[in-house]
């Protein structure tokens, strides 16, 4: 059989091969004869016995990992479920059970190719993007892929559906309408604290300091602490729930997506669309955003720990600046203009 390549070395002494069909040349990048003949000699073998070349490469993988060939994406998903705690792992055991994955379940890693990542990726939803790349980058740290399946920049771009913030209106639509009045409750609790809806269904009465008027917990998903201080009206909405234990009793043992459906079915009810109960945290935000709340002040208040994170909630809140003018005659007293102050603010009379 011809050979695919051929070997030659140019005047700097450098090792090349040229493709003989269509003349294109490869450097070696090394001067040394023999290392250049095992080059060209493996290059033209796996040309010539292409049947093989996978199982010389899995000779030499399993030598490193011998697990390497047995290794499945099922494999991948449970040690991975493995590395994560608490809401993370939950939400994770429920990723996992994606049914777009089920056709690279029991593929081995090794002889996954990219076209079958793409076709799963064409069958399921942004959850299924955002997962398999991150069980796919897990697989790289771990060393359990030799190379990337699919190249970084070549990875579908992640397109979440339009967020928006719930609006006044529909918050009152949505409370009159609601006959439970521990869900009631809930609802004018969430647009009061800008809560996630686990954070406020498990809040309990001692998290209340009736002295200081203010509210305390510790953010769920996060972790971080969040201290509120109360306004009349969530003081009046909270005098109406449990003076001690949970304040939502039964909605703090309802799993977080039934709380969400019935929310859902609410709004359906009601023609409202493109909301839901994480849309009382975006109004929090925009509604802070719009009366000049300190921003810092309002990333605390809604426990985020990355300002890019509050700001993209706030993203859409309709600020309107007064001028410059303005601003500074109802914030900063303007001086008098007749006299100038010395360091100490005593007046110095202006000499003329």
């Amino acid at each position: 059989m011809k050979c695919k390549y051929r070997l030659f070395q140019r005047n700097n002494g450098i090792f090349f091969i040229q493709n003989n069909a269509t003349g294109k040349q490869e450097s070696l990048r090394t001067r040394d004869k023999e290392a250049a003949r095992r080059i060209f000699n493996a290059n033209n073998e796996a040309h010539q016995q292409p049947a093989i070349n996978l199982q010389i490469a899995r000779a030499y993988l399993m030598a490193c990992d011998p697990l390497i060939v047995k290794r499945t994406w099922q494999h991948v998903m449970e040690e991975l479920v493995k590395t994560k705690h608490g809401s993370t792992q939950e939400r994770w055991q429920r990723a996992i059970k994606d049914k777009a994955l089920d056709s690279i379940r029991l593929l081995p890693l090794i002889e996954t190719q990219a076209e079958q990542l793409f076709r799963v990726l064409e069958k399921g939803t942004v959850s299924t993007n955002v997962h398999l790349r991150k069980l796919h980058n897990f697989c790289l740290s771990m060393n359990w892929l030799p190379w990337p399946t699919i190249p970084k920049k070549l990875w579908p771009p992640v397109q979440f559906k339009e967020k928006r913030a719930i609006t006044l209106e529909e918050h009152r639509r949505i409370v009159e309408r609601e006959n439970n009045p521990e869900r009631k409750k809930f609802y004018e609790l969430c647009w009061h604290l800008g809560g996630s809806q686990g954070d406020i269904a498990n809040l309990k009465a001692e998290d209340v300091d009736w002295e200081n008027r203010t509210v305390s917990f510790t953010r769920k998903k996060t972790g971080v602490p969040v201290i509120l201080h109360l306004g009349e009206e969530a003081l009046n909405t909270l005098k109406d729930l449990p003076s001690e234990g949970l304040l939502f009793p039964y909605l703090s043992g309802v799993r977080a997506g039934d709380r969400a459906t019935e929310f859902k079915q609410r709004c359906r009810g009601l023609g409202i669309e493109g909301v839901s109960l994480h849309s009382y945290r975006y109004a929090w935000a925009e509604r802070a955003k719009t009366c000049g709340y300190p921003e810092r002040f309002a990333q605390e208040a809604l426990g985020h720990n990355s300002i890019a994170v509050h700001r993209a909630y706030a993203k859409k809140a309709k600020v309107k600046l007064p001028s410059l003018e303005e601003y500074e005659r109802k914030i900063v007293p303007l001086p008098n203009m007749n006299h100038r102050e010395n360091p100490v603010g005593t007046p110095i009379k202006e000499v003329v």
